[in-house]
C-alpha cells in the first residue's frame, strides 16, 4: 500500500522485509560509471551533473548506515530503517531481501481543525501469504474492540487517543512504602555502596 496511508488510514499495511538489502557490487560500479541512469531514468529531462553516490545515496540516508569501503558499497543492515531511499535511486544494484511481509500501522486520521495524526506501529513484521490467516487474525482482535469499545463514527485513531495516555504524569515521582523497598528505610548506607560505587 502507499506509505501515505500512515497519516490518513485507520489501518494500514506497509511492505517491508526482514533479511539483509541484497547488494549488486558490479551494477553500484555501474552506477557510479555513469552506466545506469539513477531513479530509474526518471529524471532524464535535463542534466543534472554525474551521479553523486556519496551525496545523493550515502548523504541522505536518515540513519547513516551505508558508507564505501574499497569501492564497495557496504550497508549496516540493523541501523536501516527501510526508507527505500537508496533502492529507488539505484533499483538495479539494490534489491529488497526474500524474507517478505508487511508492516501494520493504526490509528491514523487526518482531520481538518486537530491537524494531522500519524499511524502507530502496532506490528513490526507479519508474513503475507495465502490464506492470510495471520493477518485476518489480527485484524479481526483490532475490528472486535472497536466494535466494543468505540463510540458512534468514531475513528480508531480517536478511540486510541481517548483510550490511551494522553499526557505525562504531573507528578513524575513515584512513592514507595516501606515494606515496598529491600532492606527498608533504615538500611546500612555502606552496604547500599558495595552494589552502587560512584
Amino acid at each position: 500500500c502507499c506509505v501515505a496511508s500512515i497519516a490518513r488510514a485507520d489501518i494500514s499495511f506497509v511492505g517491508t522485509w526482514k533479511d539483509d538489502i541484497k547488494i549488486d557490487q558490479e551494477a553500484v560500479a555501474a552506477y557510479i560509471g555513469g552506466e545506469f541512469p539513477p531513479n530509474g531514468g526518471a529524471h532524464s529531462g535535463r542534466d543534472w551533473g554525474k551521479f553523486d553516490i556519496e551525496k545523493e545515496v550515502i548523504g541522505l540516508c536518515p540513519t547513516e548506515c551505508m558508507w564505501m569501503d574499497g569501492g564497495k558499497l557496504k550497508i549496516d543492515n540493523k541501523e536501516c530503517t527501510r526508507c527505500m531511499h537508496c533502492i529507488n535511486v539505484m533499483p538495479r544494484a539494490l534489491h529488497i531481501g526474500d524474507d517478505r511481509g508487511c508492516s501494520l500501522r493504526v490509528g491514523a486520521k487526518a482531520p481538518i481543525l486537530d491537524g494531522a495524526q500519524m499511524g502507530s506501529l502496532l506490528v513490526p513484521f507479519i508474513k503475507v501469504e495465502e490464506p492470510y490467516d495471520e493477518i485476518k487474525e489480527v485484524i479481526e482482535s483490532i475490528w472486535d474492540w472497536w466494535m466494543e469499545e468505540g463510540k458512534n463514527r468514531e475513528r480508531l485513531g480517536e478511540l486510541i487517543k481517548r483510550q490511551h495516555v494522553q499526557e505525562p504524569r504531573h507528578n513524575p515521582y513515584t512513592f514507595w512504602k516501606e515494606e515496598e523497598v529491600e532492606g527498608g528505610w533504615d538500611r546500612d548506607i555502606a552496604d547500599f555502596r558495595k552494589d552502587h560505587r560512584r
